[in-house]
């Protein structure tokens, strides 16, 4: 049942994952709505034995869940994604846009920002309309426009400082000056949806890109004479890398090869969830699109290409961990600890450490997701014997 915490609690038991390393038998302090490095004698104590705690999940590209938009939603219904990601462990959560007119852009930035504002959202994502037709994706052609950095700074604008990051096909005409331009406002450039060369690739990450927008995804493939963004994107220590860990938009072998050359510390798991998340198969919009969703994999109903995910993070974190094989404290790492630093509230959150905010997530010995804390609140208390 979710609720208050106790103002001091304390976590026991559990092999706890700090930016050190895992601490068996470990211990987190909660005193209030953040992390204590000491609790008081008679603080409640929860045992955890034979459980993981983690840091609160960071999503950083996600367009909806429990069947609701954030890409067109109402205020409620944008309120009721968050809650069904939260409920899956995501503690911070950006809400991505999806190619629309410039007008219901800005005045869709207008309602997100509400949230941001009152602490809800961690900022907004505009995944287009600023990207390339030939890799156009789940995307309406009709709306696609180059990236004038004029147009770019009127949708950062609408955003009242919530923008946090804007995907660009950098090679189109106004892509470099926009991604310098986001550069100085401090929104994150993502290089997305784009039919870039290598070396234009390079020259936009020269020019300030420090994200790549789910890797391997939407961009051409990576050839031996033609390497295309990948191979730019892989070997270069500036750029973060996006993946969609569902099973469906990334092979296990192409995840590792990510994380063998990017290094743990420059991936971020992501869901690009869409509406379905959490909710179930059936018809959606997507923006302007209309999407099926059948057995668990978005497509649109026009094409068949893939549209978004039906992604959890904490799906996404227990395949990481027991089919692709990665070490628990890589996966914290890359959906906590990269997140949170590319938002720039690693101050607050993506790491337990005392004066942090109490976001964790506590999952069971086959991870599967046992219980979410948010700012000291429950949002799924674990059960204990």
């Amino acid at each position: 049942m979710a609720g208050r915490a106790a103002d001091s609690t304390v976590l026991a038991g559990a092999r706890v994952v700090l930016p050190t390393g895992t601490v068996e038998d470990g211990r987190v302090t909660v005193e209030s709505t953040r992390i204590s490095d000491s609790a008081p004698e008679d603080a409640r104590v929860i045992d955890l034995t034979g459980h993981w705690v983690v840091p609160g999940f960071v999503d950083m590209h996600n367009h909806g869940g429990g069947g609701a938009s954030f890409t067109s939603g109402t205020v409620d219904e944008v309120l009721h994604g968050i809650r069904t990601h939260r409920e899956h462990g995501t503690t911070t959560l950006v809400a991505s846009t999806v190619t629309d007119g410039m007008d219901f852009l800005a005045q869709r930035a207008g309602v997100l920002s509400e949230l941001v504002e009152q602490g809800d959202l961690a900022g907004i994502h505009f995944e287009g309309p600023f990207i390339s037709p030939c890799r156009k994706g789940a995307h309406s052609e009709q709306l696609l426009r180059y990236p004038d950095p004029a147009e770019v700074r009127k949708l950062v604008d609408a955003g009242r400082g919530a923008a946090r990051m804007v995907t660009l096909a950098t090679e189109l005409p106004g892509g470099l000056d926009s991604v310098r331009l986001l550069a100085d406002l401090g929104v994150i450039a993502a290089i997305g949806h784009t039919d870039a060369t290598y070396e234009q690739t390079v020259e936009a990450i020269d020019a300030g890109a420090t994200v790549a927008t789910h890797l391997f995804n939407a961009m051409p493939p990576l050839a031996h004479r033609e390497p295309g963004p990948i191979a730019a994107l892989l070997e270069d220590d500036r750029i973060t890398v996006e993946l969609i860990n569902d099973g469906t938009h990334l092979h296990p072998a192409v995840l590792e090869l990510a994380y063998r050359h990017k290094g743990a510390g420059r991936v971020a798991l992501i869901t690009d969830a869409m509406d379905a998340a959490g909710f179930g198969d059936g018809l959606y919009d997507l923006g302007p699109l209309a999407v099926e969703v059948r057995d668990g994999v978005a497509r649109l109903v026009e094409g068949g290409s893939i549209a978004g995910s039906t992604l959890t993070l904490d799906t996404a974190f227990r395949r990481a961990v027991t089919i692709d094989r990665i070490p628990v404290e890589d996966v914290v790492r890359s959906i906590s600890a990269n997140p949170a630093r590319l938002l720039g509230v690693d101050d607050r959150v993506g790491s337990l450490e005392p004066g942090k905010d109490a976001d964790l997530v506590v999952l069971d010995e086959d991870f599967v997701l046992a219980g979410v804390m948010r700012k000291g609140e429950w949002v799924i208390e674990p059960k204990t014997a």
